[in-house]
């Protein structure tokens, strides 16, 4: 059975656009019912528009409460009959009016081998930190930054400390990971705790 599911992103959407370039060749059985951001004109609007994706964008800056506006994005889901979400360079945490309503169907995608370098900038910690090899990481979402459990890692090497060829190597593995692992979760290979 195909998955129905939102992807979330808060800027340029390279990683939707791998996603539903996946979809479209027949790797990933799945449907991206909707797109969510919290950038209202972020040019992941464009490229969902390019799909006929419909998109959510609601900035949280016009909600009372976090609580508030996750609940907004919740009853936008439901009304999409979303079963999964998939987070994709959303650049917020997620708090528990999301996780209780969408509990171990929240999967994230991060530019490091976490448990290192978790949260913001992960390239950029790698390299201060002289690391040789660095990596990406799709892992379900809990209440912490990045701390959720592991459902898949690739180690992707630091090209000579050059952030730019680095940064390009690890969304090339980003966008191959991130549709194998989810191809692998929605098909019931993945334990879901």
């Amino acid at each position: 059975m195909t998955a129905n599911i939102a992807v979330f992103a808060s800027g340029s959407g390279s990683n939707f656009q791998a996603i539903q370039e996946a979809i479209v060749r027949g790797e990933l059985d799945a449907n991206i019912a909707l797109v969510v951001t919290d950038k209202p004109g972020a040019y992941v609007e464009t490229r969902a528009a390019n799909f006929d994706i419909p998109v959510f964008a609601v900035s949280p800056k016009s909600f009372a409460s976090k609580a508030a506006y996750e609940q907004a994005i919740v009853d936008e889901l439901r009304a999409n009959n979303i079963e999964w979400v998939v987070l994709a360079g959303y650049m917020r945490l997620v708090s528990d009016t999301l996780l209780t309503a969408y509990a171990s169907k929240i999967v994230n995608i991060h530019p490091s081998l976490l448990p290192s370098f978790p949260g913001k900038d992960a390239i950029g910690q790698a390299l201060a930190h002289g690391v040789k090899v660095t990596g990406v990481t799709v892992h379900f979402v809990d209440e912490g930054m990045d701390t959720g459990p592991i459902i898949a890692q690739i180690a992707v090497d630091v090209i000579d400390g050059n952030r730019e060829l680095t940064e390009a190597a690890i969304h090339k593995a980003e966008h191959k990971l991130y549709t194998q692992a989810l191809q692998q979760l929605f098909a019931g290979k993945v334990r879901v705790n």
